[in-house]
């Protein structure tokens, strides 16, 4: 993606976090026909040994992607953070214009099917242990009969992640808007809210009050 140097977050740490507060992500490849084609899904980022990442997830057998990386296992994934509008007002100066903030990372992974039923089943209790733990004894109460027909109906895979960006643009070269951006941010929508939350944690907001 467009990466101009001032938004542009480093620190794997950081893009970690964002991956795993906004877990509904984008995965795009391209269909038979070249064109890309984008699912909508949860994923789960899973650090590795070393530095290595893999974010893990599934969808339905029905759904043509998993074909798609199966031919052509490259593909990105893209995860929304949150999002806003900024107004000029918050300058000192007239001679400003409206923008939009937001966090976004971006991946690209080669994918790896994951197909037996063992794996899947694996695989789906990791899910489960992020997402609801409470759910795994409902789960193991529904019967082996009844999990080999969910599992069946779904392909699961491993995203390996072989590139990473993350862009967190919020105003960083225009300090001089900090101490009015955050309080705006602080008293607005729940996505204001939380790039208020980023911009306490990055220091600009206490940055910006000390000048």
């Amino acid at each position: 993606m467009y990466m101009p140097p001032q938004f542009n977050a480093k620190d794997p740490a950081v893009a970690l976090g964002l991956m795993r507060a906004h877990p509904f992500a984008n995965l795009i490849s391209n269909d038979d026909e070249g064109l890309p084609f984008v699912t909508h899904l949860p994923l789960v980022a899973e650090p590795r040994e070393g530095d290595a990442l893999v974010l893990l997830g599934h969808c339905a057998k029905p759904n043509p992607h998993w074909r798609y990386l199966q031919a052509r296992p490259r593909a990105v994934v893209v995860f929304q953070g949150p999002h806003a509008y900024l107004s000029p007002a918050v300058y000192p100066d007239l001679a400003r214009v409206p923008t939009w903030n937001y966090l976004a990372v971006h991946c690209t992974v080669e994918a790896r099917l994951v197909e037996a039923p063992e794996a899947k089943d694996a695989l789906l209790k990791k899910l489960i242990g992020e997402h609801e733990p409470a759910y795994a004894q409902q789960w193991k109460d529904l019967g082996e009969e009844f999990q080999r027909k969910m599992l069946a109906g779904i392909m699961g895979f491993e995203l390996h992640v072989t590139a990473l960006q993350c862009k967190i643009k919020l105003n960083q070269h225009r300090p001089e808007s900090h101490a009015a951006m955050g309080e705006v941010y602080r008293a607005g929508s729940p996505d204001e809210q939380a790039l208020a939350v980023w911009m306490e944690r990055l220091g600009m907001v206490a940055a910006a009050q000390e000048r």
